[in-house]
């Protein structure tokens, strides 16, 4: 989620790293696109270690706030990643970022939206829709919502059997054209689109089946499970059926 959780321990960012900061965010301005995804990574990483949260607001992040809830950004390499598919399923599987990569691709733009109020228009992420993964794993009789696990060993979310199933939830190896970076939530992250992005959980690494819905990360600090924007929280419109 690009939404920050407990404060990081440490200490106070200088004005020298204040100052750097500021730089690398105004090189992104300057020079586009093809150097934007070092920098992503870059100023995620800086922001994970800043109580200022400072980063956040930097320009350069695509108008996304980079916030974390483990230590540090982590990372699996193209061909290290792997996805597992497993609980109330009759064909457990685990798949490679290439073997996700060689099944029908679906495309989404839609406004990526936090429940803390910023918004990123017309943004485009590419993958798999979860049903295609889901059907090819055949959920049991019992199997009624899906747990999702990230590789940075903190980072859970949950969603009912039916809204994993909507034509506009992904599993995302694409965004913007480009490969979803490390402080996206690369090199596969969930994504969600008609619900607030804390739902849309980063560093993907496993979707567990399983009898009831279990709260996620945010869920334990109060944010709402079923996440619609414009129905959580009260913001914005609520979401069409899909």
């Amino acid at each position: 989620m690009e939404q920050r959780g407990r404060q990081s321990a440490g200490k106070p960012v200088g004005r020298r790293v204040v100052l750097g900061v500021l730089g690398l965010g105004a090189v992104g301005v300057a020079f586009g696109a093809r150097i934007q995804n070092g920098l992503d990574n870059v100023l995620a990483e800086v922001s994970s270690k800043d109580p200022t949260g400072l980063t956040g607001l930097l320009p350069g992040g695509g108008g996304f706030q980079f916030y974390n809830v483990a230590d540090s950004i982590p990372h699996r390499s193209d061909t290290d990643y792997r996805l597992t598919v497993d609980g109330l399923v009759d064909r457990p599987a685990t798949y490679t970022l290439a073997d996700l990569k060689s099944m029908q691709q679906t495309r989404l733009v839609r406004d990526v939206q936090c429940v803390t109020g910023w918004r990123v228009p017309n943004t485009e992420f590419s993958g798999v829709l979860l049903r295609d993964l889901l059907d090819m794993a055949g959920v049991q009789r019992q199997g009624t919502a899906i747990r999702f696990t990230c590789f940075d060993g903190v980072y859970s979310e949950s969603l009912t059997l039916d809204e994993a199933r909507r034509s506009d939830v992904l599993i995302a190896h694409e965004m913007n054209g480009a490969p979803v970076t490390s402080a996206h939530g690369g090199p596969v992250r969930l994504y969600v689109a008609p619900m607030y992005f804390y739902k849309s959980a980063k560093w993907l690494s496993g979707i567990t089946v399983t009898s009831q819905v279990e709260p996620g990360y945010w869920e334990h600090y109060g944010y709402d499970v079923e996440a619609w924007v414009g129905r959580s929280n009260g913001r914005d419109d609520a979401p069409t059926s899909n």
